[in-house]
């Protein structure tokens, strides 16, 4: 078989892992609460607390978007995302980056066979439903480069022909926000394609305490189990698309979006705070996040509400401090705050409402 006709198949699931449908079709927004709670319940057999962040993970899932995740060593943020690939169903990677990876090592590459003198294609681990790619920034440029391809087309090249990756797919990155020896900053073309970017914080000591309890023993470890699969999510992301969204409220998220390029552009007597900001694909990230985020809240509608809450993790990746600002030692978060502060909901916006 020659490298041009080379297809890349994937098998199907074990027929335990496929589990039936569970809403009708087109599922209502009701039915969003049921799936979000029956994922989170799984997932938290596994990591104590950290409620937020498996929300915002969910509302990644619906919203067909990839994940950022920042937080000091231990926080569990591999797990984490082990353990949303075990209850969802679904095909999981884990890539470690290091400086010594290579590009070939993620996607895959062309074997030469001596038998038939022909090439064949091997497939990396980037073909898989849901790929960790842990310490992302641990890995040059070149390494790093080979996933923007995967994340906005949702397909690899290899010798010169291009595979579709399964759907669906979704990488989720790590990385430490302290440590610089050895490390690689993402560009900002990287970073602009993670729909969100989370951090994680240490847990209470409440939260520490039942994590001892949960994780102690040496011998025993909190076994999951998959709550749902690939096609139920993909089913779901219809009833996400049916979720209104006002003008009033569009005008809201292209309002907040425009005022961080507003804020990197300099006034009289007022500096620039930002060195660039957001892009157009942030308004969409917003927008379809935002949706996502309403519907597993058992609404129908977007609320201004559910804008702000998204605006730090959606917007904290994609604008840059100026060096006035880091020596005034604010932060994007700071930042993004006194937008949200300053630009003035719509009344329409507020009242919007919309009937299935």
């Amino acid at each position: 078989m020659s490298a041009a006709n080379t297809s890349i198949g994937f098998p199907e699931p074990p027929a335990s892992t496929k589990l039936p449908p569970t809403f009708p079709t087109p599922p209502q927004p009701a039915f969003g609460q049921l799936w979000a709670t029956r994922l989170s319940q799984e997932i938290s057999k596994a990591v104590v607390g950290q409620n937020k962040i498996i929300e915002r993970l969910l509302v990644a899932l619906l919203a067909n978007g990839h994940v950022l995740l920042e937080g000091m060593p231990g926080l569990a943020k591999t797990l984490l995302v082990r353990s949303l690939g075990t209850a969802l169903g679904v095909k999981f990677e884990r890539v470690q980056f290091t400086p010594d990876l290579l590009p070939s090592d993620i996607v895959g590459t062309m074997i030469f066979n001596q038998k038939n003198g022909e090439f064949t294609t091997h497939i990396g681990p980037i073909f898989a439903n849901l790929v960790l790619a842990d310490e992302i920034n641990r890995a040059p440029a070149k390494v790093q480069s080979a996933l923007l391809e995967a994340m906005q087309e949702r397909q690899v090249t290899i010798g010169g022909v291009s595979h579709k990756l399964p759907a669906p797919f979704f990488v989720m990155a790590t990385q430490n926000p302290i440590e610089q020896e050895g490390t690689y900053p993402l560009p900002e073309a990287q970073t602009d394609r993670f729909l969100f970017k989370l951090q994680l914080d240490y847990p209470s000591e409440v939260e520490e305490r039942e994590m001892m309890g949960r994780w102690g023993q040496v011998t025993r470890a909190p076994q999951l189990q998959a709550v749902t699969s690939s096609e139920e999510l993909l089913s779901l992301r219809a009833a996400v698309d049916q979720v209104f969204v006002s003008p009033a409220v569009q005008d809201y998220i292209l309002a907040i979006v425009r005022a961080t390029r507003a804020a990197a552009t300099p006034a009289p007597g007022k500096p620039a705070t930002l060195s660039f900001g957001a892009s157009p694909r942030a308004s969409l990230a917003l927008y379809q996040s935002a949706k996502a985020l309403a519907w597993i809240r058992g609404e129908n509608h977007v609320l201004p509400a559910h804008v702000q809450e998204l605006v730090p993790d959606v917007l904290r990746h994609r604008i840059g401090l100026t060096y006035e600002a880091e020596a005034n030692e604010q932060t994007p978060d700071s930042i993004l705050k006194d937008l949200i502060n300053t630009t003035r909901i719509p009344q329409e916006a507020s009242a919007a409402r919309f009937k299935l």
